[in-house]
């Protein structure tokens, strides 16, 4: 399918879950979302196969006078990934990337505690992982996230979007076991293009997918019935 065009973050999550069906049922598989706009993708994800969700996080190094355009990333666990070359053909100072970074790891530890809300994070070491974001870009903040998953000892990573380039998809399959995109279209400049409706997704929005996916694979575990995908 060369030129997706999904309708939400959700319709998206529900066509790459069919992809990932090879998963479901089992009881080894963690579905991770990288905040924010991969939460909806994943709860769609985890709710299809089965799997506990939790949210990984990461978050890109804009340059100082182009935000939007990643230098690199951080991710838990203290993992940092530069675009060495990136920084040098821009002439970012070494200082403004420290800067950059240090206020980010802040934004990294202040969603960590609203996310969370004191549940702990689901355990990782020893399960097959299954990564999810909205689209893969650059793919630098990927690429940090699964190298920060590699430190808590998985057995499998599998980096799963709905749509992304086929640079940053080649170059994560260097790293993860597995990738699955459903399209990487010639032309791609932004994820957004490829959704009809691309809103942000909000703080308050990947707390309350978190309560109500918890709920759900506690009423899962127990037997008892669970609410609906969505």
């Amino acid at each position: 399918m060369e030129d997706a065009r999904f309708a939400d973050r959700r319709d998206a999550g529900r066509q790459l879950a069919r992809r990932l069906s090879a998963y479901a049922g089992r009881d080894d598989v963690t579905v991770l979302g990288l905040p924010r706009g991969g939460l909806p993708v994943a709860d769609e994800v985890a709710c299809a196969v089965g799997a506990p969700l939790d949210v990984f996080l990461v978050r890109k190094l804009g340059v100082p006078v182009h935000p939007e355009l990643a230098m690199g990333a951080i991710a838990e666990g203290g993992v940092e990934v530069l675009d060495e070359p990136l920084i040098r053909d821009l002439a970012v100072p070494m200082s403004e990337v420290r800067q950059v970074a240090a206020r980010q790891r802040n934004e990294l530890e202040r969603r960590s505690t609203l996310y969370r809300a004191g549940r702990p994070a689901v355990p990782l070491a020893g399960r097959t992982v299954i990564l999810v974001d909205d689209g893969l870009a650059t793919g630098s903040t990927m690429h940090a996230a699964v190298l920060a998953l590699r430190q808590h000892a998985p057995s499998r990573v599998v980096v799963a979007v709905p749509v992304g380039s086929r640079e940053a998809v080649e170059r994560l399959a260097a790293l993860a076991d597995e990738v699955v995109c459903l399209s990487t279209p010639a032309g791609f400049f932004a994820v957004g293009q490829w959704y009809g409706d691309f809103r942000q997704t909000t703080d308050n929005e990947v707390g309350e997918i978190l309560a109500t996916s918890a709920k759900r694979w506690v009423a899962r575990t127990t037997e008892t019935s669970g609410r609906e995908c969505g």
